[in-house]
């Protein structure tokens, strides 16, 4: 009988985590008691709050559990934990590099302003990474349910702190609203910049989503991308350009865009040659963290070690990290899959 390796000691990069959504539980409620926040009881129970954000009302009740455990971080001490805490969670799943999305605008109000608000996140990430030695840098998001010139303010933000640690630039938030061509200047902002450029689609919509972030927005990931799947010319042009997707199966399940873990096309993506990178989204919301993903894998899709070692580099490949990262964790997947 073939071994089972341990998942938790496969060398990975995790490139689709965003920062409240990275908290975890037993930590929201400290803060939300420090605070004195009453939380709606979906974020107090023992099990991940039941989710479907298929239409719009599920949708604004994800965005209302979301915005309260946001309203929970107010000072840059709670910053530095959240990031602290994500860092030591990756580690325990393996990550050697975590790139974690952040829209500093939704915590500027409390934190000073946009500015410093960036920069105190910056500083946190900075400080995690130096304490823990994961490799950690930060994409910016910009909200597509915001005015387009509000994402080139930050595209601007971004690319000004590109020696500080931001490696990307992203779009996130409800895909049906907003079209992504409304959103291309900001893009082009971020790229002349050297920004990675990483927007969300196809997720809540269909694979044009995912056409018009490659048209539109020239995106070298797709935050998401699954549902490129119903479409195979779409497909191969993903794989013919090398264009990552950060696909997060439990989350796709916990929203309702698939019904169960085994609906997830991970298999029709990697047979058609779309890279991969498994993630986490919000564990918060929903219940799993990183190597969860690849147990998802193994379990529902029938991915071997070697399968599950072929997505990790593929995660590896598709991030940000430096020549000398990449290095090191390619050779820890193939130490892994020897061991």
């Amino acid at each position: 009988m073939e071994r089972v390796r341990d998942v938790r000691e496969l060398p990975k990069a995790h490139l689709h985590l965003h920062f409240t959504g990275s908290m975890r539980p037993a930590t929201l409620l400290d803060l939300a008691d420090k605070y004195g926040v009453r939380l709606p009881d979906a974020l107090t129970g023992a099990e991940p709050p039941k989710l479907r954000a298929t239409d719009e009302r599920g949708w604004f009740r994800f965005q209302r559990l979301y915005d309260a455990a946001r309203s929970c971080l107010r000072e840059p001490e709670d910053i530095q934990r959240l990031v602290r805490e994500a860092a030591e969670e990756d580690l325990r799943d393996g990550s050697g590099w975590l790139e974690i999305q952040v829209d500093p605008t939704s915590y500027a109000p409390r934190l000073g302003g946009l500015i410093p608000a960036l920069e105190i996140i910056l500083d946190a990430v900075e400080t995690a990474s130096r304490d823990t030695g994961l490799g950690m840098r930060v994409l910016v998001a910009a909200n597509r349910m915001k005015h387009p010139l509000d994402a080139r303010t930050l595209a601007r933000l971004a690319v000004r702190y590109a020696d500080r640690g931001i490696v990307g630039f992203g779009l996130s938030n409800d895909e049906r609203r907003g079209m992504a061509r409304d959103f291309d200047r900001a893009f082009a902002i971020a790229r002349d910049g050297g920004l990675l450029a990483a927007p969300h689609g196809g997720e809540l919509t269909g694979p044009a989503s995912v056409r018009d972030c490659l048209d539109d927005l020239h995106a070298a990931r797709i935050g998401h991308g699954v549902r490129a799947a119903e479409d195979p010319r779409l497909l191969k042009r993903l794989a013919d350009r090398g264009v990552t997707c950060e696909v997060c199966p439990a989350s796709n399940v916990a929203l309702g865009v698939y019904e169960k873990p085994e609906d997830v096309p991970l298999r029709t993506l990697f047979d058609a040659g779309v890279p991969m990178a498994l993630g986490a989204d919000d564990p918060l919301l929903f219940g799993s963290r990183l190597a969860a993903q690849y147990e998802i894998a193994r379990e529902h899709h029938g991915f071997d070690d070697a399968g599950l070692a072929e997505l990790a580099r593929q995660s590896v490949r598709g991030s940000a990290a430096p020549a000398d990262v990449q290095k090191r964790l390619l050779a820890g997947v193939d130490a892994w899959l020897s061991g």
